[in-house]
């Protein structure tokens, strides 16, 4: 993907997510990815990495636990604390925007039938949040 990509990506996330600068929509942006990478089960994760540019794909592989057991049924406001947290930011309320923001731009890189199998490993409330984003 080229640099221009990017630029776009970042910009999409900035409005949508309310961010002041480019900086933040990456803070965000890379905050999203490394959350999203401990939720998704690991074809639709390795599926997504793929298909994403490789700096945003660092980001969706970037966490990584020893033993970690997915909570398929993660509420949208523990998803949304916990990228507030790897943000900077205390509040899970707030973090709803951004993370709408961060969705709705990697659902324009990729296709609709991935776009259907990262909501399907989701649970059910995050599933919501994947859903509305636009």
């Amino acid at each position: 993907m080229t640099e221009g990509t990017m630029n776009q990506f970042y910009q999409h996330v900035q409005d949508k997510g309310q961010l002041r600068t480019p900086a933040h929509a990456q803070r965000w942006a890379n905050s999203v990815l490394r959350t999203l990478g401990l939720t998704l089960d690991r074809g639709t994760k390795k599926e997504l990495s793929k298909a994403l540019p490789s700096e945003l794909a660092a980001g969706l592989n970037q966490a990584f636990w020893l033993v970690h057991f997915r909570d398929k049924h993660l509420s949208s406001h523990d998803f949304q604390r916990q990228v507030a947290r790897r943000a900077g930011n205390s509040d899970p309320r707030f973090a709803r925007i951004p993370v709408l923001g961060v969705f709705g731009g990697i659902k324009q890189l990729i296709n609709p039938d991935l776009s259907d199998r990262v909501a399907k490993s989701l649970s059910p409330e995050v599933r919501e949040l994947w859903q509305q984003a636009q």
